[in-house]
């Protein structure tokens, strides 16, 4: 295959909490499109290295680019808007607004870029339509199920088309059968609009759904099968 420009680009990333190292020169490319399924045991840094990849924290040392863009030379408030408008982020306890209804929680990405209300309505309602959650779009996110609740998460990933979607445990907090609607919902939605997807998970099954493994032990990359670009 010929050579391109990984969209998620980590190299020889470090990172401590006080004297406790989490990453140890962590290096990890994804390319356009593809799904990246990073396991590995508590403790173990996958959550930490996909915030440093995120721009959630930022490392100690090392590089963490996306789509082109180097995220640990910026400022928290850079981080933050690059996220917003160039980034999907899914958490594994959806980290929805309770207060407010799926719909506009979905809408909020949209209108904070600056989407007329009425496109933000539509885009939003449509993508919760093809989750399977429209009928409980005027709900509040405090009042509807686990499940419920990770589609909108989804839907507000996905909303404003990122090239990049980050996804923590999306399903560690599921059913095994609301788990499979929602992974199967991200990753055939984000390969639709070209999305490169990076997602954390401690279950082999889950992995198995993405395009390709890493696995991390004690803040390293294990030995990997080489991927030629």
């Amino acid at each position: 295959m010929t050579n391109s420009t990984p969209l998620i680009d980590g190299r020889d990333i470090h990172l401590s909490y006080g004297q406790t190292p989490a990453l140890r020169g962590v290096s990890l490319a994804c390319w356009s499109g593809e799904s990246v399924a990073l396991m590995g045991p508590s403790g173990s840094g996958k959550s930490s290295l996909l915030h440093c990849l995120a721009g959630v924290l930022k490392p100690d040392s090392g590089e963490a680019r996306v789509a082109g863009v180097r995220l640990d030379t910026m400022s928290e408030r850079e981080r933050s808007q690059y996220r917003l408008s160039r980034m999907g982020m899914v958490f594994q306890f959806g980290n929805l607004i309770p207060e407010l209804t799926l719909l506009e929680n979905v809408m909020l990405p949209l209108q904070l870029l600056g989407e007329r209300t009425a496109e933000a309505r539509r885009r939003a309602l449509g993508l919760l339509d093809r989750l399977e959650v429209a009928d409980v779009s005027e709900r509040r996110a405090g009042a509807v199920s686990g499940g419920q609740a990770q589609r909108a998460a989804v839907a507000r990933a996905l909303v404003h088309a990122p090239p990049v979607i980050f996804a923590d445990e999306p399903t560690g907090a599921l059913d095994t059968l609301s788990a499979d609607k929602v992974l199967d919902s991200l990753l055939r939605l984000a390969h639709e609009i070209g999305s490169t997807v990076l997602l954390v998970t401690h279950e082999n099954r889950i992995a198995a759904h993405c395009d390709r493994l890493l696995t991390m032990r004690d803040g390293a990359l294990a030995a990997q099968p080489a991927v030629t670009r």
